[in-house]
């Protein structure tokens, strides 16, 4: 290729850039690790971002992330339930009544306020010392309240939440992959946010929704909203673990006797 070929090429690579970036908040890239995000759960953010102002996608499913992360569905399915048990983003739900049409999409609110609070306690930090220091230097949210005994911003302390977040990932990871063997397939989004809210909204132990699961099976009712029901059911009646889930079934099954 002639110099003026290559100046062609350069001119089209050129406008492609111009017509396909997208704007990332430079605060995520310089202070992921300081809100404690891995680079891969950054990167995430990253592609939703750009999936949403570039393509036009504002809910990716996890087959498009990953043909762009490279990562199995399985991990990113539990980097998206811990971004949303961790408050960085949710899931907005909507109707669009002219065309009939049920949608969804990622809400990165919870983000910007985390990044505008950290940001916010930087500069506090820095002005209220003697001797100021970069903000990029100050501890993570989570270090400083492991070191000073104070309660970290999602209401733990230090040491003794990353222990039980880290149980917690554990569990929910485990679970994902039992139902995503039952189901066949991998789980949606909203699904792994399904979960997540049985552990740690309703405090349903692992083995009763795993029975749950199993009672969904037994019955050819494998769906959530099922499974659901079957939950609910055993709340208002106490059933807590597997010994009263037997109690419990072979009372119904027996009418009652």
């Amino acid at each position: 290729m002639d110099g003026k070929g290559w100046n062609t090429w350069g001119e089209g690579v050129s406008f492609g850039l111009q017509n396909g970036m997208a704007v990332i908040p430079y605060a995520l890239l310089k202070y992921y690790r300081k809100l404690n995000l891995t680079g891969s759960e950054a990167m995430l953010l990253i592609h939703l971002f750009s999936f949403r102002q570039v393509e036009g996608i504002e809910f990716p499913s996890l087959e498009e992330l990953q043909a762009v992360t490279g990562r199995s569905i399985t991990a990113i399915a539990g980097e998206l339930q811990k971004l949303m048990k961790e408050g960085f983003i949710s899931i907005d739900e909507d109707n669009d009544e002219l065309r009939d049409i049920h949608y969804e999409r990622y809400n990165f609110s919870g983000l910007y306020g985390k990044l505008g609070a950290f940001l916010a306690g930087a500069v506090q930090e820095s002005a209220n010392s003697s001797s100021p220091k970069p903000a990029e230097n100050l501890p993570s949210l989570r270090e400083s309240a492991h070191h000073t005994g104070a309660p970290a911003p999602d209401g733990g302390y230090g040491r003794t939440f990353t222990s039980a977040a880290g149980k917690d990932a554990e569990e929910n990871r485990s679970l994902f992959t039992i139902f995503e063997k039952e189901f066949g397939r991998p789980l949606s989004p909203m699904e792994c946010e399904t979960i997540s809210g049985w552990v740690d909204q309703d405090k349903y132990p692992e083995e009763l929704i795993l029975l749950a699961l199993k009672e969904s099976v037994f019955a050819g009712k494998i769906h959530f909203r099922y499974i659901d029901r079957i939950l609910l059911e055993w709340a208002r009646n106490r059933v807590k673990n597997a010994q009263d889930v037997k109690a419990y079934t072979q009372k119904f099954r027996g009418g009652g006797r």
